[in-house]
């Protein structure tokens, strides 16, 4: 599988200056993706082998185990019904095979919210003439030969603007790539190879902050900047379908700037330096060279903001200019001093020591001056740069400022005593700190609903916000089940209770307004205490905006599991908190029960172990190729898990590391669709039933399913939630959603989970990947295992990729007492 990037996201990108990393292209854009097969290899012999859920039931009676998560599971056994079921789902390996062919072209979603075509409209008009038996006939005629229509387009070498090839094609597909969130993480500091490039693991999505009131759409460039651009984007041998992008990433002037610095194409999401390089020789002609500033300028800006989609808020002076070097920009340090004096970089020195924790090095008296403090040179995007000093001044004033007085000392050692164990420990901090951090997996999650029950007993004003709808709503049960509306299911109305009927939003619900207390008159947040949880996703801009919300006296919580995958935005933010040691701390003594806890909480260790399953709740599936993989995931979710551990279909989630591939999302979902909600496709490659996500912005993934679609777009339920997405945006914002990726997933919870492991997709796993995948499970996880020994070791030996970030530097000198 080609473990193509995600939306926003994705497993992040190698250290500046430690090692090249795989080049990528997003989508269907690029260099030519490794075949699912391609590293498929043996089938796994002692490594993770087991049986699948049928499996496990027939051999229930013999005394067999059910299965278990680690390499030494034993050897790997066929079920009885699998068996039977060999010859009859080999369409699912065709299905797979023709994986690339399951997504929609871009002339089908520009007809996203028709459904009728030119057919069946010449046949209404001939409705008068011909009975309506006749006429239904030719409609279905009609619509039998746009779908092999369609088939045939699907094969085309171009999805859309069908007269481009050669460099053009690229671009405007690289350009597609991004805006459809299939467009991996850029990676920064590649060598040029002239051997085929191979897909990164799965990608983080381009960071965006919340906005703090809705807007439903930036407002569209004007048909006439749209039309300059295209007409220079014409001469310069770009594709013309790319004008509104770049109209509207360059703003008013758009045209004029491309003439003056060609260049400024890189600012278009999705563009990559030699296609720049490309547009500009066909605009400049013999004026255009390596050695030219603006090319070097820009080059400068695409790499930080390339860094920042890995994650990093800065990047070491080294290092960029290393990568600018890499870029053929022949004098790197003229090309960064150029950028910073245009200010488009900004350039930071912090203190080495200071960085550390490591205390100062005693001058002599009177030569203060003379001392040398060792220093980083970083170089930044504005944007990252004010958000991170901005977080740093909101978090200084939490933590040096008194909470408000909600309550006497004694009522709160009161409320504590009441709690047990590390929830008593937490309500404590929260007593006499503006911010405290709370860490712990799933199950410790009833601490934070004790400390929101506490408060209200208080009287203070508490609200809590989850990363996902899924995980808001689960929080909110936990807080009807625990609280003191616990005996009060229903409302005053005799309707029964629901997410609304508890202080608990979502991050971007509550920064938009759409959610929780609203504003108060000086427009901070209504509140007098708000827990984050999923605090691990918080990336700056997000961390920066919740600060800046919060009230003088407030109180702010974050709450979440370090162990799982860091947001898709730049930054670190629960991290780098932890590791300043700045506020107090309280970690969970609450583990998660089972086998499914036990199994999870060892990965976060970093060891794989082999677990006791009598209840079918770990099993593994070991597979050969891609397209067993397909075959047995299908299997599983359609049949196997409904029926030996009793969770239907529409509750059984599937996680693989990328979207594209034999077996990534698309080729999943296609095989999947198939055969849970087989359709044509009408609106623009949806039909009511599909399961999708959808993402409002990037960065965010919200399960759901199509309910309808008409002339306004395509509506559909998410999470208890309406939302009508405008045809214009469907083949942008909404994919299907039976197969996500990690950091798709992360936040939320299912009954099921089935993560697929083919062989490829050994280069993308990391102990973080892993334990977030596995522990999206609340009581069943099958593995689909063809990584063989692969997964054990990034069990044990890859962590995190480490991310440059200055809020610990920024922090230290306003912190009292630091």
């Amino acid at each position: 599988m080609s473990t193509e990037p995600e939306t926003t996201e994705d497993a992040e990108p190698g250290t500046p200056g430690t090692g090249p990393v795989p080049d990528t292209v997003g989508g269907d854009a690029g260099a030519g993706q490794t075949s699912g097969t391609e590293d498929a290899g043996e089938a796994p012999g002692a490594e993770g082998a087991g049986q699948d859920p049928e499996a496990a039931d027939a051999d229930a009676d013999s005394g067999e185990t059910s299965g278990a998560g680690g390499p030494e599971a034993g050897a790997g056994q066929t079920s009885e019904a699998e068996a039977a079921d060999a010859g009859a789902g080999q369409t699912a390996e065709a299905e797979a095979a023709d994986a690339g062919g399951g997504e929609t072209s871009e002339a089908e979603a520009a007809d996203a919210g028709g459904g009728e075509t030119s057919e069946a409209e010449s046949s209404e008009a001939d409705a008068g003439q011909v009975s309506e038996a006749e006429a239904e006939l030719r409609a279905q005629q009609a619509e039998r030969e746009r779908i092999e229509q369609r088939k045939a387009e699907k094969k085309a070498p171009i999805a859309s603007g069908t007269k481009l090839s050669g460099k053009a094609a690229d671009l405007l597909a690289a350009v597609r790539a991004v805006e459809s969130g299939e467009k991996p993480a850029a990676t920064v500091f590649e060598e040029s190879r002239p051997a085929p490039r191979r897909s990164a693991p799965e990608p983080e999505r381009r960071p965006q902050p919340v906005a703090p009131q809705p807007a439903p759409a930036s407002a569209a460039p004007a048909p006439a900047a749209v039309q300059a651009v295209r007409r220079v984007l014409a001469e310069g041998g770009a594709p013309e379908l790319l004008a509104p992008q770049v109209a509207a990433a360059l703003g008013e002037g758009a045209d004029d700037q491309l003439r003056a610095d060609p260049w400024q194409l890189l600012r278009t999401p999705g563009v990559r330096p030699e296609q720049a390089d490309g547009f500009a020789r066909s605009l400049l002609g013999a004026e255009c060279g390596p050695d030219d500033e603006r090319r070097g300028r820009a080059v400068t800006g695409w790499l930080l903001e390339q860094a920042a989609l890995a994650g990093h808020t800065a990047l070491e002076m080294p290092a960029l200019l290393a990568a600018l070097a890499q870029r053929g920009v022949p004098e790197p340090d003229s090309a960064v001093q150029d950028a910073i004096a245009e200010g488009e970089a900004l350039v930071f020195q912090d203190a080495l020591e200071e960085e550390a924790g490591a205390p100062a090095r005693p001058a002599a008296e009177g030569d203060e001056e003379d001392v040398e403090r060792p220093v980083r040179v970083l170089v930044g995007l504005e944007r990252y740069a004010m958000a991170e000093e901005s977080l740093a001044d909101g978090l200084a004033r939490l933590v040096n400022s008194a909470p408000k007085q909600d309550g006497s000392a004694e009522d709160w050692e009161r409320a504590a005593g009441a709690a047990q164990g590390s929830a008593a420990e937490l309500i404590r901090a929260v007593a006499g700190h503006g911010l405290v951090l709370h860490t712990g997996a799933e199950a410790s999650l009833a601490e934070p609903a004790a400390l929101l029950t506490a408060a209200g007993t208080l009287g203070l004003r508490a609200w809590a916000a989850a990363h996902s709808p899924i995980g808001r709503n689960r929080f909110a049960a936990l807080l009807r089940r625990s609280g003191p509306t616990a005996d009060a299911p229903e409302r005053a109305d005799g309707t029964p209770a629901g997410p609304g009927d508890a202080p608990v939003a979502t991050v971007s619900g509550l920064l938009a307004g759409v959610e929780g207390p609203g504003r108060d008159a000086d427009g901070a947040l209504d509140l007098d205490l708000l827990v984050v949880l999923d605090a691990p996703q918080l990336d700056v801009e997000t961390a920066a905006l919740l600060t800046e919300s919060l009230p003088d006296g407030a109180r702010l919580v974050l709450a979440g599991d370090p162990a799982v995958l860091w947001s898709v935005g730049p930054g670190r933010v629960f991290a780098d908190l932890l590791a300043a040691r700045i506020c107090p701390q309280v970690a969970s003594r609450r583990p998660d029960p089972g086998p499914l806890g036990e199994l999870v909480s060892g990965i976060g260790i970093g060891e794989l172990n082999q677990v006791d399953a009598p209840g079918k709740e770990v099993v593994i599936v070991p597979v050969r190729d891609a397209g067993e993989a397909v075959h047995r995931t299908v299997q599983l979710v359609a049949d196997s898990v409904p029926r030996a551990i009793g969770v239907p279909a529409e509750e059984t989630q599937v996680i693989t590391p990328g979207h594209g591939g034999a077996v990534g999302t698309r080729a999943l979902n296609a095989a999947l669709k198939e055969r849970l909600n087989p359709g044509p496709g009408r609106f623009g490659g949806f039909d009511p039933g599909d399961r999708i996500v959808h993402s409002p912005a990037p960065g965010r993934a919200v399960p759901g399913r199509v309910v309808t679609a008409d002339a306004e777009g395509l509506h559909l339920s998410c999470e208890g939630e309406t939302v009508v997405v405008p045809k214009e945006r469907v083949e942008q914002s909404v994919r299907h959603g039976w197969a996500l990726t990690a950091h798709q997933a992360v936040g939320s919870r299912w009954p099921a989970v089935v993560v697929v492991l083919p062989g490829d997709a050994a280069q993308a796993l990391s102990r973080p990947w892993v334990y977030t995948a596995f522990g999206r499970a609340d009581r069943h996880l099958s593995v689909v295992h063809g990584v063989e020994q692969a997964l054990p070791r990034a069990v044990a030996e890859i962590p995190a990729k480490p991310r440059t970030t200055r809020l610990p530097v920024l922090l230290a000198p306003q912190i009292s007492g630091t």
